[in-house]
């Protein structure tokens, strides 16, 4: 058999963590090696915020699959294309952000499972299969099985309906928008705010008690990690390319500019 497991999922369904690092300047190939040497689970392909296109998503997410790290893509928006075209061409996992309803989140699970799940359009060709040729109905059932799909709660509404979102058959883990959350309830940036802990609190209950996954964004200091690990989020966004390039470049000019005797 020619499947690639989500070796994401598989840490989430054995209780460990699953360590994420989010794309916005990378545009080759190759990452999905350099990530999965530096022991990451899975990358998250922002095509939210980055003017990275589809193809070049498309292509990215590909070429993780053999190298066992799992490719997921965060879209745009609730639109069904953006979500299935991604999965159609080689992506293991879609996040969609600014979640407040349970209306949709089942939208959002219709429109990325195969029947008799939800409503996914059969296009054929999986590169999750290997390409390999099986009845249609065992390919969907395999597939299905093998995708990770997260919705981001961003507002306050969102956390209000935490439960029943976590209750949607279909999805699979909850990830809270740190950041955009903050904004929402006009204290940008301030994570040290009892109400975050109680958000978080909240959705990490929801989760527990309908069988799905906590995960966090945009909270990436040591204690704060900690923190919300120690409380059982598991899906974890721990920063992005961007960050990991300024602070190494940052550091690497720092050490040489100190050579400089007339500096």
């Amino acid at each position: 058999m020619s499947t690639f497991a989500n070796h994401a999922l598989r840490q989430l369904r054995a209780g460990r963590l699953a360590i994420g690092l989010g794309l916005r300047q990378a545009r080759t190939v190759d990452v999905g090696q350099i990530l999965k040497t530096a022991g990451f689970d899975w990358m998250f392909i922002d095509c939210e915020h980055n003017s990275m296109g589809t193809d070049t998503a498309a292509q990215i997410a590909s070429a993780a699959l053999a190298i066992g790290i799992t490719p997921v893509v965060r879209v745009a928006g609730k639109e069904h294309w953006l979500s299935s075209r991604m999965l159609d061409n080689g992506a293991q996992g879609i996040v969609v952000p600014h979640v407040d309803t349970e209306l949709e989140a089942k939208r959002i699970a219709d429109h990325c499972r195969f029947p008799p799940i939800g409503h996914r359009s059969m296009g054929g060709g999986l590169q999750q299969l290997g390409f390999a040729s099986m009845p249609v109905g065992e390919a969907a059932r395999i597939v299905n099985e093998e995708t990770l799909v997260v919705v981001m709660l961003e507002s306050p509404r969102g956390i209000e309906n935490c439960e029943a979102i976590a209750a949607v058959k279909g999805i699979d883990a909850l990830l809270i928008g740190t950041n955009d959350l903050c904004f929402e309830m006009g204290i940008p940036g301030k994570f040290d705010d009892p109400r975050v802990a109680e958000a978080y609190t909240k959705v990490i209950a929801a989760c527990k008690k309908h069988g799905k996954f906590a995960g966090m964004g945009g909270m990436y200091t040591k204690e704060l990690l900690e923190r919300y690990v120690g409380m059982g989020v598991q899906l974890i966004l721990s920063g992005s390319d961007f960050s990991l390039l300024q602070q190494a470049a940052t550091a690497r000019a720092g050490m040489v500019r100190g050579f400089d005797k007339h500096s």
